[in-house]
């Protein structure tokens, strides 16, 4: 059997809400990255909220409906899906139960530790943070969030049972590896930048 026909059975790919959802896997970082950029650059969402605090407020709402609704379109996905019975089994479940768990205590934490413009990209925005966050977690993950959101994307993949899931999963890896490629340089920048700048100010004294 060829490997393509043995991936069918697996893996329901004339379904429409499959692609759906990887649709969405890969839009929502490209969105939330491109508008950061674009506001970083010349301040549109400051200019159209009123200030840079609104503004990342209103990006935010935005991050978070997009990716209520990518969940929703992921589970539903789902469900139209072939199961495995081994993905079924009483171990898998198990394991599905701990990166569900692991998963969203990664990215609820994350957030308590950032705060909403810390988390939804206010760097971007000018709203730099005292300092960095070493503490829980991110003593254990360099990125929480989309770590934490992976682990959850597969622990919903094997509570299912579907290999769909798993295929969606590494699509969110690739994903989110491509963003922080670019996201990580870009924001160490901007607190070098002001690092630079403070330094500058400090010798003009």
């Amino acid at each position: 059997m060829a490997p393509f026909d043995m991936a069918s059975q697996l893996v329901d790919f004339s379904q429409p809400s499959f692609w759906g959802a990887a649709a969405f896997i890969i839009f929502n970082p490209t969105f939330w990255n491109t508008a950061a950029r674009t506001e970083y650059s010349s301040k549109t969402l400051t200019r159209l909220a009123g200030s840079p605090r609104r503004g990342c407020y209103a990006l935010a709402i935005t991050i978070f409906t997009l990716g209520l609704a990518r969940d929703f379109v992921y589970e539903r996905a789902l469900r139209a899906q072939p199961s495995h019975p081994l993905l079924l089994s009483p171990l898998s479940q198990g394991l599905a139960v701990g990166l569900l768990l692991s998963g969203n205590v990664l990215v609820l934490s994350s957030m308590w530790a950032l705060g909403v413009t810390g988390t939804y990209l206010g760097d971007y925005f000018g709203i730099l943070m005292d300092e960095m966050v070493t503490g829980f977690p991110f003593n254990v993950s360099g990125s929480p969030m989309y770590h934490g959101s992976t682990l959850s994307f597969l622990g919903t993949a094997l509570w299912f049972g579907k290999p769909a899931g798993v295929l969606l999963t590494a699509l969110v890896f690739a994903v989110y590896s491509v963003a922080l490629r670019f996201e990580d340089p870009f924001t160490a920048e901007i607190y070098a930048k002001r690092e630079r700048e403070q330094k500058a100010g400090k010798k003009g004294l």
